[in-house]
Formats: structure tokens, sequence, C-alpha cells
């Protein structure tokens, strides 16, 4: 009987400001949707590293005729010199593998990378791409390891780590993530203020029935019961609603675009999504319920 009274009195509270619920759960929707491509764009972050940073190998290039550089002295690197240093860097226990690279090697590659820019090919040849040992490491975070062993030796030119190529690509989406963050905490703000306005005029609407509740001997919570309720129901819709946004990011974009065009890059998993959903639900209902709760321990004196 008292669950049938409350659901009642919900929905009484939702016919009565059905224009202000539907606000609230579009702008819960909004919010956690923000919020929830945040979480997405980090677990994206987070896929590409590992997948990237496994490929990432440490170029140490060898002297050319042209070297400027101190430790070339102005002459290309010796035999004797080449050997040791692909001795001492199969010997360096942070190294996996040591795969040597002749300027043909490098040409060829070359011409490769650049086959749609002829004038480019044209106008470079051999004897201008410098030798070279591509390293992979055992952990790409021990770059400074090699780097310190190796730069300015005699014979080598530049140690060059390719990780550094992907920090400015990553660091981007990093400013994403923040940037979704950002605009999510202030939907989200938006969506309390909302919720608290909502709960209170519901509460002003309906003091009358509260009165006689008051009277009849009713308790704080079950007279408070049917207004936190509403607000949380408004921000389960709203979470809902979020989640299929997110789940038609994954399958549209992710599964039906990027994917098929773009099958070399890593993408967040379907378990990935599946983890952030709850978080959605969990956000939403814990702040419609304290910003609900708050507002009745203002307004609605029982």
């Amino acid at each position: 009987m008292r669950a049938q009274f409350v659901l009642s009195e919900i929905g009484i509270g939702l016919r009565r400001n059905l224009t202000m619920t539907v606000a609230v759960v579009v702008t819960v929707a909004i919010s956690l949707a923000l919020f929830g491509s945040a979480l997405l764009i980090r677990k994206q972050v987070e896929a590409m590293k590992d997948f990237w940073y496994d490929k990432v190998e440490v170029s140490v290039y060898l002297c050319g005729e042209s070297s400027d550089t101190a430790s070339c002295g102005g002459s290309a690197v010796t035999d004797q010199q080449r050997d040791e240093l692909q001795a001492d860097l199969e010997a360096m226990p942070q190294v996996e593998q040591v795969f040597y690279e002749s300027q043909e090697q490098a040409y060829e590659q070359f011409k490769e990378q650049f086959k749609d820019s002829p004038d480019l090919v044209e106008n470079v040849t051999a004897d201008a791409l410098p030798e070279s040992f591509r390293v992979k490491l055992k952990d790409p975070t021990q770059f400074e390891v090699v780097a310190s062993a190796f730069t300015g030796r005699p014979g080598v030119e530049e140690v060059q780590d390719q990780k550094e190529l992907l920090e400015g690509f990553f660091n981007v989406l990093n400013k994403l993530q923040q940037i979704a963050l950002v605009i999510a905490g202030v939907q989200l703000v938006a969506a309390l203020l909302l919720i608290s306005n909502t709960i209170r005029v519901a509460a002003f609407n309906r003091r009358r029935e509260t009165g006689i509740m008051r009277l009849v001997g009713a308790s704080n919570l079950f007279i408070r019961l049917p207004f936190l309720l509403e607000g949380v129901l408004a921000a389960v819709v709203g979470a809902v609603l979020a989640s299929g946004a997110l789940v038609a990011l994954k399958a549209v974009l992710i599964e039906g675009q990027l994917r098929p065009n773009f099958p070399v890059i890593a993408y967040v998993s379907w378990s990935d999504v599946l983890w952030i959903l709850p978080w959605l639900f969990a956000t939403g209902v814990v702040l419609a319920g304290l910003s609900s709760f708050i507002t009745l321990q203002r307004h609605l004196r029982v």
C-alpha cells in the first residue's frame, strides 16, 4: 500500500512538472554523454599507447660523408665502428632486437613512404640518407638508457626515440579528454540546479499534501521519498539516453567508419564501453540523489 502511494505521488509530481522534468532528463543525458565520451577518449588513448608504444623503436643514425656532428669528425662510420655499435646494442639487457638498415634500404623505404610525391623522390638519392640501427626495446620507457650509452659515440650522428613523435598526438587526445570533462562538469552543474529547482517547485506545489501527511504521523523519510525518487528517476532516464548515445558512437563512428577506413589503429573495445556505462548510471543517481536531498532539507520542513 505504501509503495503504491509513493508511486502515485511520483506520477503526480512528474505530470505537474512535465516540462521541467523533460529539461532535467535532456540536460542529464547530455552531461553524462559528455562525461562518458571523456572516459571513452581516455580508454582510446590507453589503447593506442599500448598498441603504438609496443611498436616504437629507437633509431641510432650512423655518420655519413656529410655529417657535421662532433662525434662524426667529418667522415662516415667505419666498418669497425659499425660492428662495435651493433655488438654493444645487442648486449644491452634493455634491448630486445636490433635491425640494421643500409642507405639503400632506407632509400627504398623512403620511396615507398613518399610514392605519392614523385618530385620529392627524384630529388633524393640513397647517399643522402643515413645508415641506422633500429632498436626494439623490451620496455619503451628505457629510451634514456640507450640514448645516454650511444649519444656522442664515434660513428653515431644521432639517437632518436620514435616515442617522442607520438607524444604530440597523444597530448592532443588528452586535451580533448580534459575539454570534454570540463564541459561535462558544467553540464552536470546545470543538471543539478535543474533537479534542485524541480524538486523545490514540486515541494511547493504539494505543500498541502505534505501538511496532511505530517498531521497523520507520516515519517520524514516517507514524506520525502517521492521527491527523492523523482530526481533519481530523471537521472536514470538521462543515463539510459547517454548510454544509448555512447553505444551508438561506438557502433556507428568507430565500428562503422573509423575501423574499416583506418584498420592500423587500435580502437576501444566493447568491453571498454560496457565498463563506462555503470559509471554513467552511478554518477547520475548519486548526483541527483544528493541534489534532491539537500534541496528537501532546505525547502521541505517536516
